[in-house]
């Protein structure tokens, strides 16, 4: 069965532990074959399994146009097109307070893309907070292995700010000023559930 992008690109699964083609960049050991959303999945895993938290990714939305129908019981979805999301990636619960939340990567190393996002993700977001929810982003430069966690209000300043005439992109410098750095670890290997904490006061 053949899966699309919005933008008509075939999708094509990567396997984990795929070695890297020629001349892309060498990964180091300890994230070789894992991209940002592997790295994620495994994290909220952990946190599941842990009881700490119920968090999961959304399941992206499919539009089917071809299906055969070889025998009245049966159906085959021949071809198929990933719709363009409407939200954000993540979402669930922890401690009570309900989680929201975006993971992009990036090839830049002195800037973040804005045209990562659409305007109606950045309204969700917006409506997100409104209703008392946490929201955020997680940003990985992949050229350095460098993560962040930039809160939801900042990224909505800097979409607000491109909308009058500003940059395009966040600067490095500004992420690295707003934002706050996430280490890759072991189990789990992407702990940000440890800066909600600090950002919200949720350890007690």
């Amino acid at each position: 069965m053949n899966y699309h992008y919005p933008n008509g690109r075939r999708y094509i699964p990567k396997q984990p532990g795929s070695v890297p083609a020629k001349g892309d960049k060498k990964l180091t050991y300890s994230n070789r074959g894992m991209t940002l959303e592997d790295d994620l999945n495994e994290t909220n895993l952990f946190y599941l399994e842990q009881k700490l938290a119920v968090i999961h990714k959304k399941p992206t939305p499919v539009q089917i146009v071809q299906v055969d129908y070889p025998k009245r019981s049966a159906a085959v979805i021949k071809e198929a097109y990933f719709k363009q999301a409407s939200t954000t990636d993540y979402n669930g619960v922890y401690k009570g307070k309900y989680i929201d939340f975006e993971a992009k990567e990036t090839r830049h190393k002195t800037a973040f893309p804005l045209k990562n996002f659409h305007e109606h993700q950045i309204r969700h977001m917006e409506t997100v907070l409104h209703h008392g929810g946490i929201c955020f982003i997680i940003i990985r430069f992949s050229a350095t292995e460098e993560m962040f966690l930039l809160p939801a209000d900042q990224l909505i300043a800097f979409w607000n700010r491109m909308k009058i005439g500003g940059r395009k992109s966040i600067a490095k410098k500004e992420i690295i000023e707003c934002a706050h750095p996430i280490k890759l670890g072991f189990r789990p290997r992407i702990d940000y559930i440890k800066i909600i904490d600090y950002l919200y006061n949720l350890t007690g």
